[in-house]
């Protein structure tokens, strides 16, 4: 997971049962969501001047949106709603794979390659490999639901633990 070359306006923890992630949203949307452990700011308090300089109005709504999604989606279970996604920054390419990503249903996966006939670039396997490991927003954008070939876990930005437990939690044992 790579972060985007957005700057986030603001960064918000969510806390779960298992652990903390941290939001961070532009005046577009949700930009980035990082595993717990996985930010510069965990631990740190959220409540500093730098996060209330420029406050967008939108964003607690969207964050209620977030932190409901992400916590529906750590069960094992499907969000109802997700806040705005902000891919500013990024590839084409890589908002086609994601935007694929977003129609894999719980419970279901997909290979690198199913992803790339579906976006009708069957010869991007190594790309579409690459556009999930710069997902920015894993767990929403369900880049643990995409396998390599004949069903081998491959790789995951928040670690093969987490892709395990993620599908796991979803009725997928790999």
């Amino acid at each position: 997971m790579k972060k985007s070359s957005t700057q986030a306006l603001v960064v918000r923890p969510i806390v779960t049962t298992d652990g903390v992630f941290l939001a961070h949203y532009t005046e577009k949307g949700l930009a980035e969501l990082n595993f717990p452990g996985k930010g510069s700011e965990v631990g740190r308090g959220f409540s500093r001047a730098a996060n209330k300089k420029v406050f967008p109005a939108k964003i607690p709504a969207w964050h209620r949106l977030t932190e409901a999604a992400l916590k529906k989606a750590l069960t094992g279970h499907a969000p109802k709603k997700l806040p705005p996604l902000d891919w500013s920054g990024t590839t084409t390419f890589q908002q086609s794979v994601w935007r694929e990503m977003l129609k894999i249903a719980c419970g279901e996966t997909r290979s690198y390659g199913q992803l790339a006939t579906n976006i009708r670039k069957p010869a991007a396997v190594r790309a579409v490999g690459g556009a999930c490991g710069a997902n920015p927003i894993p767990v929403l954008v369900p880049c643990h639901r995409v396998l390599a070939a004949h069903g081998k876990i491959g790789g995951f930005g928040g670690g093969l633990d987490w892709k395990r437990r993620l599908l796991a939690r979803e009725g997928m044992v790999l």
